[in-house]
């Protein structure tokens, strides 16, 4: 993610272990923060340096009045901030802590959706296209959730079916949708089953990996035998990714 998506303007309240502090992001270049009990209260205004880290995580840096310095690792995606400061006597803090909006940017920062639709076109093709089992540990969560009732439950379970794979078992990737967690992608897969089959497969994730899984599935219909001018599927449906 870029520079430009730092969301300046907003404000954040971040809760630490022991304390409280309200952050304002007035632009790349300088942060408020507020204090409001505890051994360190007080507010300042600081310059910040910004770094983009991708994915929606920036790194922001400055010093203090007093001589600290401090850099925060903001996580606008999973909503936490990681904070590491070195105070004036010396003394060494690593916090983490969960924050809320009160005041939101002038324009969205949520990185999530296209990190996740990656995920997830990475998922689908290294299991049905190249039918490489290590990614079954490597993309999904360990308590993985099956809802297709003719697959076992488990992420051990799907990792068993992709060793077994036939290969003429092929996976086309079209069409991929996401908002915030959850990924919706349309495909058509071969060897499967009997008849070339259209599939929607639908995942929330969680912590960067796919946690739970729906599907549908229908007999693909070419458009010269069925009703519809239009085929079920189309590869270059995909460029609307």
């Amino acid at each position: 993610m870029p520079i430009d998506h730092f969301p300046i303007g907003s404000e954040l309240d971040v809760s630490y272990p022991d304390f409280k502090v309200s952050l304002t992001l007035l632009s790349v270049e300088h942060l408020k923060f507020d204090i409001k009990e505890g051994p360190f209260a007080r507010t300042e205004t600081v310059d910040i340096e910004v770094a983009s880290l991708g994915n929606g995580i920036f790194a922001v840096s400055w010093q203090e009045s007093d001589g600290a310095t401090v850099t925060n690792i903001q996580d606008f995606d999973r909503r936490v901030i990681h904070s590491f400061a070195t105070l004036p006597d010396g003394q060494f803090l690593r916090m983490t802590g969960p924050f809320a909006f009160t005041a939101p940017a002038g324009h969205v920062t949520d990185a999530r959706p296209q990190h996740n639709k990656a995920l997830v076109l990475d998922a689908m093709t290294s299991l049905f296209q190249r039918h490489d089992t290590s990614a079954v540990q490597r993309l999904y969560s360990e308590d993985y959730v099956q809802h297709n009732p003719n697959i076992p439950q488990g992420r051990d379970a799907l990792q068993r079916i992709v060793e077994t794979l036939s290969k003429s078992v092929y996976y086309e990737p079209g069409l991929i949708i996401a908002e915030g967690d959850l990924v919706a992608i349309h495909g058509r897969i071969r060897g499967w089953a009997d008849e070339t089959q259209i599939v929607v497969d639908i995942f929330p994730v969680e912590g960067g990996k796919l946690a739970e899984h729906w599907d549908v599935l229908q007999n693909e219909v070419t458009a010269a035998s069925g009703m519809a001018a239009l085929s079920m599927f189309d590869p270059a449906e995909s460029a609307r990714r």
